[in-house]
């Protein structure tokens, strides 16, 4: 009997897995790809929006509504199937009862309520399971990587985005800003927003430029928590920012502790935190060593005189600099984009 292309379903179940962004948060990006033994695709589906069904569970949906029965076949799964019962019954009692033969699963999820108890389950009910290879996991951890950051660490992932000139500048000396990058850059930072379960930015920025931080440049059925610290009460009640669509927050006076506020984000489901801020929060948040990802937009423009990308603390000498290392430099229009990590 014919093997099904293992490979190529799991790039299928990875890509959509990758449209479940902007709709499944807090859960995480999973997708499923159900395959009969001569490698026919019998169903397959991504997760949807918290409290409805898992990707499991649209795979076996769209298998049925097919026509096709899945006794004996295959499920291809980016994320290991839930064992727990949450919002949602456990998808590994799904599997078993649809009568699946086979799981072959990206990674492990890093969720304490299932860490290997999905697995376990399954292989007790006879079903064969199989992990993927390394570099299929570590695409599967990177689509995921806040939920494996809330779910290891306890709090959300932390993206520093930031639009800077050829010398390193992100506004003139008067913190004017608009534009910096072409419309290609800002839309590309729209889809990086629509990753993140919230925007965040200080009370300088809300006042210097009025934005209104919400996904708009491209299509997307939830929008981030946009948060505003504002440590001095100065925030207008009409500033753009508190303005629909989406739930906006002001955190005040004595409640901006940054780790802190990391904790309390992650214990509320925020997987990705999005920081788009003026030089001095940026500052705070890298002297903090609190940024996991660097996402710069860098213009082909020089400005000269202006503010920084941060603001950041005097080093005793230039040995003890804060390393980073490139993931990537991609062109986007007439733009290069960045993203760095720390080494």
């Amino acid at each position: 009997m014919p093997f099904p292309d293992i490979p190529a379903a799991l790039g299928q179940a990875l890509y959509l897995a990758a449209q479940a962004i902007g709709l499944s948060d807090p859960n995480p990006r999973v997708g499923c790809v159900i395959l009969a033994p001569d490698g026919r695709t019998l169903g397959a589906g991504h997760t949807q929006a918290a409290g409805q069904a898992h990707a499991e569970v649209m795979a076996l949906r769209d298998a049925a509504a097919r026509g096709h029965n899945v006794r004996g076949a295959t499920a291809i799964v980016t994320l290991e199937p839930c064992s727990h019962h949450g919002r949602t019954p456990p998808c590994c009692d799904a599997l078993i009862a649809a009568g699946i033969a086979r799981v072959v699963a990206a990674v492990e999820d890093p969720n304490p309520q299932v860490a290997g108890q999905g697995l376990a389950r399954l292989r007790a009910a006879g079903i064969q399971v199989e992990l993927a290879d390394a570099a299929t996991a570590e695409a599967a951890r990177e689509l995921n990587i806040g939920f494996f950051s809330r779910m290891q660490r306890g709090r959300p992932f932390v993206r520093l985005k930031s639009a800077v000139s050829l010398d390193g500048r992100t506004a003139l000396p008067d913190g004017r800003s608009q534009w910096i990058t072409g419309e290609a850059a800002r839309a590309d930072g729209h889809a990086w927003r629509r990753r993140a379960g919230a925007v965040l930015t200080g009370i300088g920025t809300v006042l210097a430029d009025d934005p209104r931080l919400d996904v708009r440049l491209v299509p997307t059925v939830r929008q981030p928590l946009r948060i505003v610290l504002d440590p001095q009460g100065r925030l207008s009640a009409a500033a753009r920012i508190l303005q629909p669509p989406g739930e906006a927050r002001v955190i005040g006076p004595g409640r901006a502790d940054l780790p802190d506020l990391l904790t309390r984000l992650g214990a509320e489901g925020i997987n990705e935190l999005h920081v788009e801020a003026g030089p001095v929060l940026s500052g705070a948040f890298l002297d903090a060593g609190l940024v996991d990802e660097l996402l710069v937009y860098q213009a082909p423009m020089l400005i000269g005189a202006g503010r920084p990308l941060a603001e950041l603390a005097a080093l005793p000498e230039l040995a003890a600099a804060p390393r980073w290392r490139f993931v990537e430099a991609t062109p986007v229009g007439a733009d290069l984009r960045f993203r760095l990590r720390p080494t």
